[in-house]
């Protein structure tokens, strides 16, 4: 339980470091917050590798006036140095023509230990509304990947905690 605890407290700081990069627009931090060989995917786009993801970051948030991310509770599984985690988000974004734009999903992560320090390894977004702050446009079709822990596919081995729904 110990291990648990540790790693959600850790991993928790990881969003709060988030957040902060999406408000303050800093691709940089954003990056950092990865392994150097990081994988983010958003909106069936696939950003490999800090400077990639510090790029693309910067590009997509530079869209907005201010966005504001909101963090829902994860659930987490952890694995010695290797942790799965779903965890609901949402966006509040000011355009620059001063309208408002509300985006929520569910950020699929995995992250790994390296030197005592938490960081994602991969982030996948299934985006589940994107539009008016009223909710008067239509929900996104994004997969069910049933009960946590399952995720999304990965290109890549799976990690040891890697659950998969059929």
């Amino acid at each position: 339980m110990d291990e648990l605890i540790a790693a959600d407290f850790a991993i928790r700081q990881l969003y709060a470091r988030f957040v902060d990069a999406a408000w303050r627009q800093d691709g940089a931090a954003y990056a950092e917050l990865f392994v150097p060989e990081g994988e983010w995917k958003l909106a069936a786009r696939h950003f490999r590798g800090r400077d990639e993801i510090a790029g693309a970051f910067e590009h997509l948030l530079g869209f907005a006036r201010k966005v504001h991310v909101v963090v829902g509770q994860p659930l987490l599984q952890v694995a010695g140095d290797e942790a799965l985690a779903r965890t609901p988000c949402t966006e509040f974004t000011k355009m620059p023509d001063g309208s408002g734009v509300l985006a929520f999903g569910i950020y699929h992560d995995r992250f790994v230990r390296r030197d005592g320090q938490w960081r994602f390894r991969w982030r996948h977004f299934s985006l589940h509304y994107r539009g008016p702050a009223d909710l008067s446009a239509d929900l996104v079709g994004s997969p069910d990947y049933g009960p946590f822990p399952a995720m999304p596919e990965w290109d890549e081995p799976t990690l040891t905690v890697l659950h998969r729904r059929d």
